[in-house]
């Protein structure tokens, strides 16, 4: 099978490391040993992201990074609470998505998706008293979108409300406050910036947050954050984990830390000015402007005359792996991610594939 190099925003490619780490001996998950591994990942990710474990706790849910998220926004809130949500992309909507599942009242800051919000909407809105929690995407996958989260975080410090943020793709590749002023609690998966495999989502929650929302009624059996926390305190599980892809993020964590936090954000900003420089000699046009863009994905509008089929055949039959716009922007926009292991050649060969795809 071929290894293409996915330029998509997850999964990415993967050390060899990781991907040997599958083949770890079979473990029973009520064995002691599992609850060593357990152990391990909970304190590597308080150790890579430079967390108190007296202030945070990691929590591991069994899943895609939207189980985690559906986890993390159906638990952080009471039975009678109302949820503030930044919508300006796909992921956005999903936050309002999982609200209207779980009947958790919510309005919105709407702003079209290259676009940031209003941030004294925001402050006017969390000064009415109305809000229980204030929800937010760190990194919008939509369109390539920072989100403005250090000014959200102070904002619902102020209006002393809780901040719970989607960081799944923000985490690892753009610089991100964690500790007491930054969110209250924050969704990642392994299988994105933290380059671990797909099957394990994590919570980065402050301890204070956790036992709030063990005081509220669970609105579901399966994605009770609180239920996971309890266990995994104690050295036990609710239910069955991912065990051989916790095995990855296990390494995937080791390898985060060796390169180290500074590292890992500092090589995807690289890549992507490597990238981008090539767009720039080819006059692709981006949808988002400079200083709101990610380090890891660029959007970009499709070139007159070529379709998004296209170019995704053309460059997947040269080993490398795109991505579509999505909603609207589905027919008019692709994107590039440089999540992962991508090394420099690849990189910079890109520029000559796309240039000859295009045409």
């Amino acid at each position: 099978m071929t290894q293409y190099v996915l330029m998509n925003p997850g999964p990415i490619n993967v050390s060899a490391a990781v991907r040997a780490a599958l083949n770890k001996e079979d473990l029973c998950h009520r064995e002691s040993e599992y609850f060593d591994l357990q152990d391990s990942v909970r304190r590597k990710l308080l150790d890579a992201f430079q967390l108190d474990k007296k202030d945070h706790a990691a929590v591991l849910v069994t899943g895609s990074g939207t189980a985690a998220m559906e986890a993390a926004f159906s638990s952080c809130i009471s039975p009678a609470g109302r949820m503030l949500v930044i919508k300006n992309g796909v992921y956005g909507e999903r936050i309002t998505k999982i609200c209207a599942a779980h009947g958790i009242p919510c309005d919105c800051i709407e702003a079209g998706w290259t676009e940031r919000p209003d941030m004294d909407a925001v402050r006017s809105k969390l000064k009415t008293g109305k809000y229980e929690v204030l929800a937010a995407v760190h990194h919008e996958t939509t369109t390539g979108l920072i989100n403005p989260v250090k000014e959200l975080a102070i904002a619902a410090r102020e209006a002393k409300v809780p901040f719970v943020l989607d960081t799944i793709s923000g985490l690892a590749g753009e610089e991100l406050e964690l500790g007491a002023n930054g969110p209250d609690m924050a969704v990642c998966t392994a299988n994105k910036c933290v380059q671990g495999l797909p099957g394990v989502g994590f919570i980065l929650a402050k301890r204070s947050m956790l036992a709030r929302m063990a005081t509220f009624p669970p609105r579901t059996l399966y994605l009770h954050v609180p239920n996971y926390f309890e266990h995994q305190e104690k050295r036990s599980t609710p239910f069955t984990p991912a065990v051989q892809i916790m095995y990855a993020l296990d390494v995937a964590l080791d390898e985060l830390m060796a390169e180290t936090l500074r590292g890992r954000i500092a090589r995807y900003k690289m890549a992507a000015k490597i990238l981008r420089e090539g767009f720039e000699r080819l006059g692709l046009a981006y949808l988002v402007k400079p200083e709101w863009r990610s380090n890891t994905i660029t959007t970009l509008k499709l070139p007159s005359g070529r379709t998004y089929d296209q170019l995704h055949d053309g460059l997947k039959a040269r080993g490398y792996v795109i991505y579509a716009g999505q909603g609207p922007l589905a027919k008019e926009a692709f994107r590039v991610a440089n999540m992962g292991l991508i090394s420099e050649k690849d990189l910079r060969a890109f520029e000559g594939h796309l240039r000859a795809v295009i045409g």
